[in-house]
């Protein structure tokens, strides 16, 4: 098995703090900026970043569906991670500052990817199709915290 690792940033017009604390709010902002590609969205614990856990389906392709249930935690200042209990992945999320009222936020995501032909096309196509995918989000977050 191979590791397989999806990365996309974004710099937003908003305070650090204030685009952390939208990504930690599972209950409030969350579920507004996911996009399509997320479906039966539920907090199931916390709500508000450490403690948090959080079910959701993503729809990775027509065919990939993943089935995951994320307990978050802030492991250092600026940082979220949810691990999915359901696989090996987990994402974090950096939040750092960026200039005057703008922040830079970088969302990893790492698995352990299937192996033979099938590993080879899901490190070469995966990551491209997560990295849309959160870039989506990035933009609805954006748009959210840069009111």
């Amino acid at each position: 098995m191979a590791q397989v690792e999806a990365v996309t940033e974004r710099i937003i017009a908003a305070a650090p703090d204030d685009v952390f604390d939208a990504l930690a709010d599972y209950k409030g902002t969350r579920p507004k900026v996911l996009p399509a590609h997320f479906s039966e969205y539920e907090v199931r614990e916390g709500g508000d970043g450490e403690g948090t856990l959080v079910h959701w389906k993503l729809q990775a392709t027509s065919k990939r569906v993943r089935d995951c249930l994320l307990e978050v935690s802030e492991p250092t200042d600026g940082e979220l991670v949810e691990k999915d209990r359901n696989s090996s992945m987990a994402t974090t999320w950096t939040v750092t500052p960026a200039g005057e009222g703008r922040a830079k936020v970088v969302v990893s995501s790492v698995w352990n990817g299937a192996g033979g032909i099938g590993g080879f096309f899901e490190k070469t196509f995966a990551p491209k199709g997560l990295g849309r995918i959160y870039d989506e989000l990035l933009t609805k977050l954006a748009t959210e915290v840069e009111k």
